[in-house]
């Protein structure tokens, strides 16, 4: 799979950062080491994205510190904290911070890979969801006001009359519209209108 996500393994220990990589690579999943926090925000903009392993306790930056710059940076990419002994408080709230998994070393190889797997399957669908919306809302964006006016009322549930009644429309003329955005937003249902509505944030927007 040429678009596998990669895996980023930030930490201080060059022993450790060895390892990781030559386990994930035996597993055929793609990695690339950083040798710090800060060196890896550096090159963040430019890098391929996937999923994080990072120790927690590190120089200048820690893996703390790391999540809250990845919370305001917005990346989304899920991380997995690596924590030594008495480490605890600190991997409880990374996971606070949005860490997906913490684990305490020594620990079993699999149990890392299953991390790192769960991890990727999570990004990979949250992919597939941001694309899926980036989407719907080219869609949305080609109705018309009009269009967009009976689409409104077509996610609150209205009828087809109540629509025409509010819009100061006939309601063949509704029809025609509701037509038009089934076309135009590709969907086959008035329930897959109505997922789609939920996924781009479309419905409850205009309830006021």
């Amino acid at each position: 799979m040429a678009s596998n996500p990669l895996v980023h393994v930030i930490d201080d220990d060059e022993a450790m950062r060895d390892s990781l990589q030559f386990l994930l690579q035996s597993h055929k999943i793609d990695v690339r080491t950083h040798e710090s926090a800060k060196a890896f925000l550096q090159k963040l903009s430019g890098l391929k994205v996937g999923c994080i392993i990072t120790d927690v306790r590190m120089p200048e930056i820690s893996g703390v510190e790391l999540l809250h710059r990845l919370k305001e940076l917005r990346t989304g990419m899920p991380v997995i904290v690596i924590t030594g002994h008495g480490d605890l408080p600190l991997a409880v709230e990374a996971m606070k911070l949005g860490a997906v998994d913490f684990l305490e070393k020594p620990f079993d190889d699999e149990v890392l890979l299953a991390a790192v797997r769960s991890a990727l399957a999570h990004w990979n669908q949250k992919s597939l969801e941001h694309t899926e919306k980036a989407e719907l809302q080219e869609r949305f964006a080609s109705l018309s006001t009009r269009e967009r006016e009976v689409l409104q009322g077509l996610l609150a549930g209205s009828p087809n009359k109540t629509i025409a009644h509010d819009l100061d429309i006939s309601p063949r003329t509704v029809e025609v519209y509701r037509a038009n955005v089934m076309t135009k937003m590709k969907a086959a249902s008035l329930s897959e209108l109505v997922r789609m509505g939920l996924l781009v944030g479309m419905i409850g927007s205009h309830n006021s």
